[in-house]
């Protein structure tokens, strides 16, 4: 799926981006379906990822850029059934609303929505560990097309 950290670093992007430090404020779960958690562990997968792909500074206010937004959509949907009409695989979905502002670049700005989903047996129930690696999943790629949005200039 993704090949380890520094696929994109942030001195391959061809300088269109002069920024120093950047800052993701806390996206609020406002999905109808709320799981409780999901919020933090959303904000703090983004903070990560654009410390971990970059050499900007994470800062609490003030950043050169800003990454804002919150939880939308969170959903569980059957996907296949069997003859007894029972839920053979489940879906779960998740949607996440960006506000991007750079402050160096006014240009850059967006709001976008971004979206993913992770599919498990229909047996079991979306907690525990399979809550984890949907989680894990989704917002994995999310985030990294959060950043390809954002920072990623071709």
């Amino acid at each position: 799926m993704l090949s380890g950290c520094g696929f994109y670093n942030f001195t391959g992007t061809t300088g269109q981006i002069n920024a120093k430090t950047f800052q993701v404020n806390f996206f609020q779960n406002n999905a109808d379906l709320v799981e409780p958690g999901i919020d933090r562990t959303f904000t703090l997968n983004l903070q990560d990822l654009i410390m971990n792909q970059t050499n900007l500074n994470l800062v609490s206010n003030g950043g050169d850029l800003v990454y804002e937004g919150e939880i939308t959509d969170y959903r569980i949907t059957p996907m296949t059934a069997t003859a007894d009409q029972q839920a053979s695989q489940n879906r779960l979905t998740i949607r996440v609303n960006v506000r991007f502002m750079n402050k160096k670049k006014e240009t850059d700005d967006f709001e976008k929505s971004f979206e993913f989903y992770y599919d498990f047996p229909g047996q079991d129930l979306p907690t525990g560990s399979v809550l984890n690696e949907a989680l894990r999943v989704i917002f994995e790629r999310i985030t990294q097309d959060i950043f390809n949005e954002s920072l990623a200039k071709w």
